[in-house]
């Protein structure tokens, strides 16, 4: 009788744990000598992003899609090229862009070959979360001007069964991957690397080379402050600036 009770005891509080995880994402390992049981706030401390499944639908259609690449790659242009095709599904949309670029007017976004499409500009990646709580497809131009929020707030909607496509540089003018982008790439179902041409030897581009001496991170421009390089030649032009100090 004794060895029945201690397994009813044993029973119930498998249950117990188990009744506990239906209200939280909560895992159970087995490790030597029993069970482990850690909570959903032991993966959204330890990381960010796709882990914070609280939002989660399932049978969810969510996607993150990033489009990244050097200047003049056609990221932008890319970004507009899935906007109009959602809208042609009529899809309902919404674009964003951070205030830091201020290179368009206030409520478009405009690619190199002249094409745009209506945008909204925010300060913040979290503003999105209200803005956009109810449309299909979520499109984020210049996403490297934004801070690392924009991470989980991709990944919040995209969890909450939207489609997110974001466009922005994945290397600054000195070849160091920027900003977000590299985490929004690895997080995502799809990324595009587009690519320019290298103005000095006509093969694909990567690199964004800033002409002029400016140590600043960011610094918008065009032209006549970038442009696009291989790995070669971008490796060489700033070797020659390094001796040049």
């Amino acid at each position: 009788m004794n060895i029945l009770y201690i397994y009813l005891f044993v029973f119930f509080i498998i249950f117990l744990i188990f009744n506990s995880c239906q209200e939280q994402e909560t895992f159970i390992d087995m490790i030597p000598g029993g069970i482990q049981v850690r909570s959903s706030n032991y993966l959204n401390n330890k990381s960010r992003g796709l882990y914070a499944t609280k939002n989660y639908k399932k049978n969810s259609k969510g996607r993150l899609e990033v489009i990244c690449g050097s200047m003049f790659s056609g990221k932008t242009e890319e970004l507009i090229k899935r906007i109009k095709r959602v809208e042609f599904a009529n899809q309902n949309y919404i674009v964003f862009r951070p205030k830091t670029d201020s290179r368009n007017p206030d409520n478009k976004i405009i690619s190199h070959a002249k094409n745009e499409i209506s945008a909204k500009i925010i300060n913040k990646p979290k503003e999105i979360l209200t803005l956009a709580a109810n449309y299909d497809v979520i499109g984020i131009d210049e996403a490297q001007f934004f801070n690392d929020t924009l991470i989980n707030v991709c990944n919040e909607l995209a969890n909450n069964g939207q489609r997110v496509i974001v466009a922005g540089l994945d290397m600054d003018y000195k070849g160091i991957p920027f900003g977000p982008i590299p985490h929004l790439m690895a997080c995502a179902e799809e990324v595009t690397k587009v690519h320019a041409i290298c103005v000095e030897t006509g093969e694909l581009a990567s690199y964004s080379y800033r002409k002029k001496t400016n140590n600043d991170l960011v610094m918008i421009g065009e032209k006549e402050e970038y442009e696009p390089l291989s790995r070669k030649e971008f490796v060489k032009k700033m070797n020659v600036r390094a001796k040049n100090k």
